[in-house]
């Protein structure tokens, strides 16, 4: 029996298998929120018959957004526009439907990526926050330093956002930590220079991702998953790293994590990453021996029987695809004909699963 079309469950939730769509972040979005690309982008992929979809990265305040045109979870009207993504996704498909919160810290403010992705211009920008006031590049905004009411507020933005995720039935989120965005600024040295309780040793960067995780799982309903996603390597002399991200993942699960996550890299414009098939589910495996956590790895993952062999070998629990998905949207029917497996095919598309 294929593994990657096995069932697995988290706390009081079964996955009918170990596929997931990886946020992806989409720049569509007006105000903040979701409108018919978005319905048309995720519903697709959930109708294909993955075990979770998560939205693209979720903003939880105006100012968290990576971009102007990035999706939000911060106001009525970006639940309400949520709220029909989601009922698409529940009505056509079997998917859990999942909520990656973000905040972009100093990488908030930016163009989207065909405009550039650059810092953006002055009628387009807004104030960006930071643990430290140091700019992502020399020609980006400067942001502010976080005091203590900035603090208090990211933290009371992400409990706000967490429930509105429990009144749109969404079922499961993890909490953005990684790509150099805020939560990944506090873990990492060559971001955080703070000189207070929050900067300086690794229990003491470590201390406001915690304190952000806590006051999520503090919301979250016990039966529902909450995870974590990390850049495992800052891949820079230096900075955050497969150690140190242990050490994290570990300090998560003592206060009720469910699952990590595992990316790498995006904190600095100098990292000096080793790209290649795969080159991402090393630090899975390492993260899940080391502390026990089930794992999502993700990164040039694309072959079925790659997939499979991830799994079997016991480097990670589910496996992740993004672009993948975007170049094969039904990528889990054939994995599905390949392995072994069966996979979730609405009624509306029968005739196309077989090739007879």
């Amino acid at each position: 029996m294929s593994l990657l079309f096995s069932p697995i469950t988290l706390r009081d939730m079964e996955f009918e298998n170990r596929v997931v769509v990886s946020p992806m972040c989409q720049y569509s979005s007006e105000d903040g929120n979701a409108n018919d690309w978005h319905v048309v982008n995720l519903g697709h992929y959930a109708i294909s018959g993955p075990a979770l979809a998560f939205f693209e990265a979720t903003a939880v305040s105006p100012e968290a957004r990576i971009t102007d045109q990035d999706l939000g979870l911060y106001s009525d009207s970006n639940q309400e526009a949520m709220a029909r993504v989601v009922a698409f996704i529940r009505r056509w498909t079997r998917a859990k439907i999942g909520v990656q919160l973000a905040h972009a810290g100093r990488k908030a403010s930016t163009l989207p990526p065909w405009e550039g992705g650059n810092a953006a211009p002055a009628e387009r920008a807004y104030q960006t926050f930071a643990p430290s006031a140091i700019p992502y590049a020399p020609d980006w905004h400067t942001p502010a330093a976080l005091d203590e009411a900035g603090l208090r507020k990211v933290r009371d933005d992400f409990v706000r956002t967490t429930k509105r995720c429990i009144d749109l039935g969404i079922d499961a989120i993890e909490v953005h930590f990684a790509h150099g965005y805020l939560g990944h600024q506090f873990l990492s040295p060559l971001t955080n220079h703070r000189t207070d309780a929050y900067g300086g040793s690794l229990e003491n960067r470590m201390r406001f991702p915690l304190e952000l995780f806590d006051a999520v799982r503090a919301v979250w309903p016990e039966g529902r998953p909450l995870g974590v996603r990390i850049s495992a390597t800052d891949w820079a002399e230096g900075g955050w790293d497969l150690e140190q991200s242990t050490a994290f993942v570990a300090e998560t699960k003592k206060r009720g994590c469910d699952f990590a996550d595992v990316s790498s890299g995006g904190l600095v414009p100098h990292q000096k990453i080793t790209v290649g098939p795969g080159y991402q589910v090393p630090f899975s495996a390492h993260i899940k021996r080391a502390t026990g956590m089930p794992t999502m790895t993700v990164g040039m993952i694309s072959d079925p029987r790659q997939a499979e062999t991830i799994l079997r070998s016991g480097q990670a629990d589910f496996v992740e695809l993004a672009r993948g998905f975007i170049r094969a949207p039904n990528w889990t029917w054939d994995a599905a004909d390949l392995l072994g497996g069966d996979a979730f095919v609405p009624q509306q598309y029968q005739r196309g699963r077989t090739r007879h």
